[in-house]
């Protein structure tokens, strides 16, 4: 997370999108995504479970206000599913809609309104006053791209308000247990372990009283609950590709996500 003013990952700055000053912009296609090659945990919502939960594990950051987050690596500056440019090296691969979304977002241009307006970030190099692209305004009006724009930033704002009431209830049944993963290489002396994220306690969730069981079973929140269990036998497909690239740190340290 950047600071001052503090910014959401991935963005540099917030711009918003204006049919006057931004008349002749346009949007041109990006093969390979330079910001990402870096970042191992990426922001998911609820409505991605049954997805990523096929190919990334699904933890929780640790804090007070916990978000999920799927992993694209066990370690701090490491991918295993992009190249150093940023370019995803696998086929059939779920790319999670925080990645998808970016350069726009939407965002409250004053801390006073709850007004949200379409913005981008002016420092990617996908928008702007090309030649080539397709246009985001059309005789002064938003063009269908724009449109198509808005409505999945207003899709993804709307799983977000879904997940932080998800994250609100497990708080409440005090689900939620520190995490940690311990992996054992082939010949290794000493096991790798992880730490620095959260993960649903089973014991609790399996004592849990009926009418607790019950309403969670009926909202829909219990098979996203193992969807996330599910998901963390991924991590030692992913400690293994970190190996294969060598990428994997001493044993001895414990990685925060």
């Amino acid at each position: 997370m950047a600071s001052a003013p503090q910014l959401p990952l991935f963005y540099n700055g917030l711009e918003p999108l204006s049919s006057e000053t931004h008349a002749d912009w346009k949007v041109r296609p990006a093969e390979t995504a330079p910001f990402l090659a870096g970042q191992h945990a990426i922001p998911v919502t609820i409505d991605e479970f049954p997805l990523v939960q096929r190919h990334m594990p699904i933890v929780f950051s640790v804090g007070e206000d916990a978000i999920p987050l799927a992993l694209m690596g066990l370690n701090e500056g490491v991918n295993v599913f992009v190249d150093e440019a940023g370019k995803l090296t696998e086929t059939n691969f779920y790319v999670p809609a925080y990645i998808r979304r970016y350069p726009y977002m939407l965002a409250r241009l004053r801390p006073d309104s709850q007004d949200l307006s379409l913005c981008f970030d002016p420092t990617s190099e996908t928008i702007g006053a090309f030649e080539d692209g397709e246009p985001l305004f059309t005789d002064g009006q938003p063009s269908q791209l724009t449109k198509d724009i808005l409505a999945f930033n207003e899709q993804f704002e709307q799983a977000g308000q879904r997940t932080q009431m998800f994250m609100k209830e497990l708080k409440d049944l005090g689900l939620l247990m520190d995490g940690e993963v311990t992996i054992q290489m082939d010949g290794g002396e000493q096991p790798f372990i992880y730490r620095g994220f959260q993960m649903i306690d089973e014991k609790k969730l399996a004592d849990l009283r009926g009418d607790q069981l019950r309403k969670i079973s009926q909202s829909g929140m219990l098979p996203l609950l193992y969807a996330h269990l599910f998901s963390l036998s991924l991590m030692r497909d992913i400690f293994a590709r970190q190996a294969q690239a060598g990428k994997v740190a001493a044993p001895q340290m414990q990685p925060s996500f």
